[in-house]
């Protein structure tokens, strides 16, 4: 019997200089490294307030680092490693992992602290209702959420949303809408679209995390 559904959080281990680079010119390698943990943190903690003891954590970068443990017990997630591989082999191979436990799998990234519980369980939503896949788009032009739903075809014909596709591009989404219509597939109906939300990617988009009190409350989480 499946379970309900799935949230994958995709996560790259905060260390000093190798994450966050487009903001270390404002805030230096260490905090650069932290505000990553933040993130990190902040988003596990809206997935287990959407889909409690329904989330995992697939790492990369240094996988083993200790601050993934830490994340695995303080949040009840269980830990995966990111399979070898380009950003669209590594998403498909995890949903299609998940979709074989589970009826609908979200996969998030932790670039969005403006994503809400309510924003996962609308998408989960829109998978309930018949959408074989659903996104959040990012206001610069990739996507902060997919999901998918195993129903028959679609388990294996949603892996054409991850080929050749021009990671992080601006053209992100709009060669995932190609991809998905070139199979057929609607607009709408087949996959759906939620509301835009914004990445934490330059200075400016960590100064607008940082005024919406996106960054702050850490120990509470």
């Amino acid at each position: 019997m499946t379970a309900p559904f799935h949230i994958a959080v995709f996560a790259k281990a905060p260390v000093a200089g190798t994450v966050k680079t487009r903001l270390i010119p404002l805030l230096g390698k260490e905090a650069a490294a932290e505000a990553q943990r933040a993130m990190i943190l902040r988003t596990l903690a809206t997935a287990c307030r959407a889909a409690p003891g329904q989330v995992s954590l697939w790492t990369a970068g240094e996988s083993g680092h200790p601050f993934f443990a830490e994340c695995a017990g303080r949040f009840d997630a269980v830990l995966y490693r990111q399979c070898e591989g380009g950003l669209g082999k590594r998403m498909a191979d995890c949903l299609h992992m998940h979709l074989r436990q589970h009826r609908a799998v979200l996969l998030i990234g932790t670039d969005c602290p403006a994503l809400s519980p309510a924003d996962l369980q609308a998408a989960a939503q829109a998978l309930r209702q018949g959408a074989h896949m659903v996104f959040t788009p990012a206001e610069d032009g990739g996507y902060v959420l997919v999901g998918a739903r195993g129903h028959g075809n679609s388990e294996t014909d949603f892996l054409q949303a991850f080929d050749a596709i021009d990671w992080g591009t601006p053209q992100v989404m709009a060669q995932t809408r190609s991809r998905l219509a070139a199979i057929g597939w609607q607009a709408g109906s087949d996959w759906i679209e939620l509301p835009a939300l914004w990445d934490v990617d330059t200075p400016a988009d960590y100064i607008r995390a940082q005024q919406a009190g996106l960054l702050s409350g850490i120990a509470d989480w």
